[in-house]
């Protein structure tokens, strides 16, 4: 990253870049803090099956594989990321709204499906620009992502007060609201220096492509994030039928961000190999999701949900150190773009299996989840010789 960060930077310059980012990063964490745990308990409140609801909440992930590359290539070639993450955030606000007027199966299958294809680009993007912006001003990723891991816990929090205190089948608007503020703070986005390379990039995304070790680590980042797709999809329903409120339920989703905001904040003092890391994270994840299988006690389940600080945040962690190491500066949103497709073909057969899984067998499907997270951290740790830092890194600035 040397050449980019050691370009003379004004400090207010750096002071907005990071603010402006974290807002953004507050927004779009808060869509997806109502969204994960309560979209599905909206869905079920306006008489959706299980079935069904495994289906559509399939669609975020099926796109990550189909057009999600396309946008963030898109948005790379025409070296427009940051106005790709504000046409986004639009559209993703439009689109919450239209699916909060439609109560149809099918119908909230299609229009839920448009809107995912403009909503999921959202989150490689920003992460595309926000690595850009750690080259750009020597900041670290850490610290500006724990700022979204925040908003979600704060809005997952507030959804989880207010599905105690409004009928379930209103919560839509709460997603619909965040995306509003999403819009709001994309206005306040900054530009970064064009880091376009004069020389013809036409086989940039093949050169990925090709090489094993971006593939072992998007494979094993897949396979441990794609874990906590039950998790997602069925634990808000789960714990409702065992009795617990909304209120507690949020509280328990927000044990686990608490967790991740911390690992965050942590990772600028972590020695460990970023391979190292993600194999911890997959090894976190196996234990969290063999404890959950079983039906804690509420004391138990809230110690485990401190787990998702090793199972999702040390991975991410993990990912992005290796990715800003294989990946140039000016492939990045294409690198973020392949992650996401890879992520989204692993989680969507997730979903759609888990939701026939979860209607046979109940909390045994975190079985298969602990299974899938092994997988990921077996091949990350099979594969850590060949990820020490790509010559590359250094020459790209990436």
């Amino acid at each position: 990253m040397a050449p980019e960060s050691q370009i003379p930077t004004p400090a207010s310059a750096k002071r907005r870049f990071a603010v402006s980012l974290a807002l953004f990063y507050s927004a779009v964490f808060a869509v997806s803090g109502t969204h994960l745990p309560f979209f599905p308990v909206w869905l079920k409140a306006i008489g959706v099956d299980a079935a069904w609801i495994g289906l559509i909440n399939a669609l975020p992930a099926i796109t990550r594989f189909t057009t999600l590359p396309q946008v963030t290539a898109f948005a790379e070639k025409r070296h427009a990321i940051r106005a790709g993450m504000m046409v986004s955030a639009l559209a993703t606000a439009i689109g919450f709204t239209a699916v909060g007027l439609q109560h149809q199966p099918l119908a909230l299958f299609l229009i839920y499906a448009l809107t995912c294809m403009m909503w999921t680009p959202t989150m490689p993007l920003t992460d595309a620009y926000a690595l850009r912006g750690v080259a750009r001003y020597g900041l670290d990723y850490g610290p500006l992502r724990l700022w979204g891991s925040a908003a979600f816990a704060a809005g997952s929090l507030a959804c989880g007060y207010l599905v105690d205190h409004i009928a379930a089948r209103d919560l839509i608007w709460v997603i619909v609201a965040w995306a509003v503020v999403a819009v709001a703070a994309g206005l306040l986005l900054r530009p970064l220096d064009d880091v376009r390379r004069k020389a013809t990039e036409r086989h940039a995304g093949e050169a990925l492509l090709r090489d094993a070790g971006f593939w072992a680590v998007i494979v094993s980042a897949a396979l441990i994030q794609g874990s906590h797709v039950a998790y997602y999809t069925f634990s808000a329903i789960n714990w409702q039928l065992h009795g617990i409120s909304g209120l507690t339920i949020a509280g328990l989703w927000t044990l686990g961000v608490i967790a991740e905001i911390v690992v965050f904040a942590l990772s600028p003092r972590f020695s460990l190999h970023p391979s190292t890391m993600i194999a911890i994270g997959g090894l976190s994840a196996v234990l969290r999701w063999i404890v959950t299988a079983n039906e804690p006690p509420l004391a138990l389940l809230a110690i485990v949900q401190l787990g998702h600080g090793l199972s999702f945040g040390m991975t991410v962690v993990g990912t992005m150190n290796l990715l800003v190491q294989r990946v140039p500066s000016h492939q990045i949103a294409r690198g973020q773009g392949y992650l996401a497709a890879c992520s989204g073909l692993l989680s969507a057969a997730t979903s759609i299996a888990s939701g026939a899984i979860y209607a046979r067998v109940g909390d045994g499907v975190y079985y298969v989840m602990a299974a899938m997270a092994a997988a990921g951290a077996l091949l990350i740790w099979s594969a850590r010789h060949r990820l020490m830092p790509h010559p590359q890194s250094e020459a790209s600035g990436g």
